[in-house]
C-alpha cells in the first residue's frame, strides 16, 4: 500500500502500461516535455522517449483521428484532451468514427483507444475549463465511459481501460486530482465496469460518480450525526452502468438521490431515475430525486460554488425524500 494523490496514481498506472506493452503510447497537447498541464504524464517522455509520449499539435480532431489510424495498425493509443471543454472539436471523430468502426466492420476491426478527459468544476477555472460532457458519450453506442473517484480506482481503472479492446472515454475529476488516499498496487481490483458501495446505510441511497462521490460521502457523514444512515454507491462506469448494486441498494432503502455536476435535463441522473423506477417500482417509497448542476452554461468561477451540488443541497434532497 502506498499513499498518493490521484495525479501520482494515474502517472503510476500509465507508467505500468508503457512498461508492459510496447504497442501502448500516450499522445496529446503538452503531455511530453511539460508532463501535461496537471502533470499526470510527468517524466514519462524522459523515460520512454518522444515516440511513445508524443506532444501533438493543438488540434483535438487530429489527435483522435491519428489515434484511430494508429489503432488500425495495431497500436494502443492513450490520448489526453487537455480540458473537458476542448473535447468538442474532436466530437465527430469520437462519435462518428471511433464509436462506429468496430460495428461497421462486423467486429473484425477493434479500436483499443483510451481518451483521457479531465472534467468537472471546483478549481476556479476560466470558461471552457469546467465542463461535464459525460452524457454525450454515454449516449453514444460503441463507446465505453468510465470515471474514477479516488487514487486507487485511478491507478487500476486507467490500466484496465488501456487493456480493453474497445474505445474507452476515461473521465478524471480534476478537483480530486490532489486528494490523497492509499493505493493497493498489488491487490485485485474491481472490474472496470463494476459499481461499488462506498458506504452502507438503510435510510436512502446516494448515487454518485467522479467528483460527487466525495460530496455524497460527506453528506452521509453529516446525516449520520443526526441518526440518518445513508448508503453511497459510486457508479464508476457510466456506460455500461452496473445496475445490480443500484437495484439491490434501492430495494433495501426504498429511496434514491442521484448526484452529478452536469446539468439535470437529459443528464445521467435522468436515465438512472427512469431505469430504477422501471425496475424497482414496488420498492420505491419516494420518487428518485436528482441533485445536479443547473441548466445554464457553467458560470464564472466566483459563482461556481452556487452551481455545484454541495452537502446542503444533497441533505435537502434527502429530507424531501424522507418526507414522502
Amino acid at each position: 500500500m502506498a499513499t498518493m494523490t490521484m495525479v501520482k496514481a494515474l502517472n503510476a498506472g500509465l507508467r505500468r502500461i508503457l512498461e508492459e506493452d510496447d504497442k501502448a503510447l500516450i499522445m496529446g497537447e503538452d503531455v511530453g516535455r511539460l508532463g501535461g498541464v496537471f502533470r499526470v504524464t510527468d517524466a514519462l517522455q524522459k523515460d520512454f522517449g518522444a515516440e511513445r509520449v508524443v506532444d501533438t499539435p493543438l488540434a483535438e480532431s487530429g489527435i483522435i483521428g491519428t489515434a484511430i489510424g494508429l489503432a488500425l495498425r495495431g497500436y494502443r493509443p492513450i490520448c489526453e484532451i487537455q480540458f473537458d471543454g476542448f473535447v468538442y472539436p474532436a466530437f465527430d471523430q469520437l462519435v462518428s468514427q471511433l464509436a462506429k468502426i468496430p460495428n461497421r466492420s462486423g467486429g473484425r476491426v477493434r479500436l483499443p483507444v483510451v481518451v483521457r478527459i479531465p472534467y468537472g468544476g471546483g478549481i476556479g477555472a476560466i470558461e471552457h475549463h469546467s465542463e461535464s460532457p459525460e452524457a454525450y458519450f454515454a449516449h453514444t453506442a460503441g463507446l465505453k465511459v468510465v470515471t474514477c473517484a479516488d487514487p486507487n480506482d485511478a491507478y487500476w481503472m486507467i490500466r484496465q481501460a488501456a487493456a480493453s479492446d474497445d474505445p474507452v472515454i476515461f473521465f478524471e475529476p480534476k478537483r480530486r486530482y490532489h486528494a490523497k488516499a492509499e493505493v493497493d498496487t498489488t491487490g485485485a481490483p474491481l472490474g472496470l465496469h463494476d459499481a461499488r458501495v462506498a458506504r452502507t446505510g438503510s435510510a436512502a441511497t446516494l448515487i454518485a460518480y467522479g467528483p460527487t462521490v466525495d460530496v455524497a460521502l460527506n453528506a452521509a457523514s453529516a446525516a449520520a450525526e443526526e441518526g440518518v444512515e445513508l448508503e453511497v454507491v459510486d457508479l464508476r462506469s457510466l456506460s455500461p452502468i452496473d445496475w445490480e448494486p443500484l437495484e439491490a441498494s434501492l430495494r433495501k432503502t426504498g429511496r434514491a438521490i442521484v448526484v452529478h455536476e452536469a446539468p439535470g435535463t437529459l443528464g445521467m441522473g435522468s436515465e438512472i431515475a427512469a431505469r430504477l423506477s422501471e425496475r424497482c417500482f414496488y420498492s420505491l417509497e419516494a420518487p428518485v430525486l436528482r441533485v445536479t448542476g443547473y441548466d445554464v452554461p457553467y458560470p464564472a468561477s466566483r459563482l461556481e460554488d452556487d452551481y455545484l451540488p454541495n452537502l446542503d443541497r444533497v441533505l435537502d434532497a434527502v429530507d424531501r425524500s424522507l418526507e414522502y
